[in-house]
């Protein structure tokens, strides 16, 4: 465990200014963990820079003194990304905040690591434009998307962040600052360095500016809320409705356990709760009549494979109720127990077979699982509840219905994570799933980048 000295803090200072510098009681608990609770350290300081220069001067620092450097946004992440394991130098995002450009000719905008997703959304959308990806975790920072890779619930139609992202400027180990990618819709010019950061979760270098591609805004959404008997019949129609050509950019699934969890959290209704399991589905394009085609051929999908009913949502005040509990679901279940998550993705196929596999878990080790998730590409979100189960035992269990899940989605031809990343708490089913080989040419790429292994160190594949 690295502890910065009282030079350190000096030299630190004079770069962000002491009061951008926290030590000690100063340094809010907050900050020794992510949104799962998984893993808690303290770092030997919390910075707070502002700008490229000020991160690329403590860079140049940290690489010279060999200090270790952990990047939080909104600190959302799942599997202990965010923190500082290793203790050192703690770098908070949170004043690299500002939409720097709207490219409404070039359809591209410009941010800093730290804006927040929501308020990026509405940005663009009040210019009639739109950013596709759609995590669940709405203040989550753009900067994390990036660093994880979010996917979220529009991917089946438009794809993941990675889709999305057309240049970064990094700050490097060294302190060095490139540019990678940039507003160019193509490019085969050499190895994609844009794809490496993308998805690395801060371990090769710290991203300060993104250049993001913008769609023109659909005109009109429409939703449908699917009753099915049983979850497995709900998953199972899912390959019928993308094999009829109507692509829709959000279909999740979801049991009604939760659906209830969310209204408790929420403190209203949601629309439908009477049958075990459900499809949502929503639909976006610039008319009426092409939203009720696709709406229509949907329906009948659905009712033939067994749907006890169809629900069409097409208005805003009718569907922001269904997507607001949607978004809820985690922190519905976060109210209600202490628990663990695993978000394996697998082909769509392959679903049902997994989520079955959860309910035979279930009763091996009586402990409740829950699962909902992205039934259109595969990203299956399934949580492990403690209850009332006393402590001792949840600690013993956790690890083998773990080691069971991950052994399950590569049974599958899946893979450990579909968008929560690996952070601290997944490197071993990483290892167990992608081998040795692949492992270690990971693990070359990042000491290329990161020879003194002190950017987020711990993390993925070491």
């Amino acid at each position: 465990m690295h502890k910065t000295t009282q030079l350190d803090i000096e030299h630190l200072s004079q770069i962000v200014g002491r009061n951008s510098l926290q030590i000690g009681d100063e340094i809010n608990p907050d900050y020794t963990h992510d949104e799962l609770f998984g893993i808690f350290e303290f770092p030997s300081c919390v910075i707070l820079p502002s700008s490229t220069d000020e991160i690329s001067k403590i860079m140049a620092y940290a690489n010279q003194k060999e200090i270790p450097v952990t990047v939080r946004g909104s600190g959302t992440g799942l599997c202990g990304g965010c923190v500082p394991v290793n203790g050192g130098i703690l770098l908070l995002t949170t004043r690299l905040n500002k939409i720097l450009e709207i490219d409404e000719d070039n359809l591209t905008a410009i941010v800093e690591p730290g804006v927040c997703l929501l308020n990026f959304q509405e940005e663009v959308e009040r210019l009639g434009l739109f950013y596709a990806p759609d995590p669940g975790e709405k203040s989550a920072t753009i900067g994390g998307n990036v660093m994880t890779n979010a996917g979220g619930m529009r991917a089946i139609k438009y794809g993941v962040t990675r889709d999305h992202v057309l240049g970064l400027e990094v700050v490097l180990s060294t302190g060095e600052v490139i540019d990678v990618g940039g507003k160019i819709g193509k490019n085969s010019s050499g190895f994609s360095l844009l794809d490496l950061f993308i998805g690395s979760e801060g371990t090769l270098g710290i991203v300060t500016k993104i250049i993001l591609k913008l769609l023109p805004l659909p005109k009109k959404t429409a939703t449908l809320l699917v009753p099915f008997a049983s979850l497995e019949k709900a998953i199972s129609t899912v390959p019928l409705i993308l094999k009829s050509k109507v692509l829709p950019n959000a279909v999740e699934f979801m049991e009604k356990e939760i659906i209830e969890a969310a209204e408790k959290y929420l403190g209203r209704p949601f629309p439908h709760k009477s049958s075990p399991a459900y499809l949502l589905l929503r639909f976006d394009g610039n008319t009426k009549a092409e939203l009720e085609v696709d709406c229509d051929i949907v329906a009948n999908i659905c009712l033939i494979a067994g749907a006890l009913d169809v629900y069409l949502a097409d208005t805003l005040d009718r569907q922001q109720p269904l997507w607001d509990a949607r978004g809820a679901f985690l922190e519905a279940l976060k109210a209600m127990s202490e628990l663990d998550e695993v978000d394996i993705v697998v082909p769509k196929a392959e679903i049902v077979r997994l989520v079955s596999y959860t309910k035979t878990l279930q009763k091996e080790f009586g402990l409740r699982i829950l699962s909902f998730g992205h039934a259109g590409d595969g990203n299956v979100h399934i949580y492990l509840l403690r209850d009332d189960l006393e402590e001792k035992k949840w600690h013993e269990i956790l690890p083998q219905i773990m080691a069971k899940l991950y052994l399950k989605g590569r049974e599958l031809e899946g893979q450990v994570s579909g968008e929560h990343g690996i952070g601290f708490l997944k490197k071993t089913y990483l290892k167990e799933s992608l081998g040795k080989t692949q492992i270690s040419l990971q693990q070359k790429i990042k000491e290329a980048f990161d020879p003194k292994l002190i950017l987020n160190p711990n993390k993925i594949v070491y």
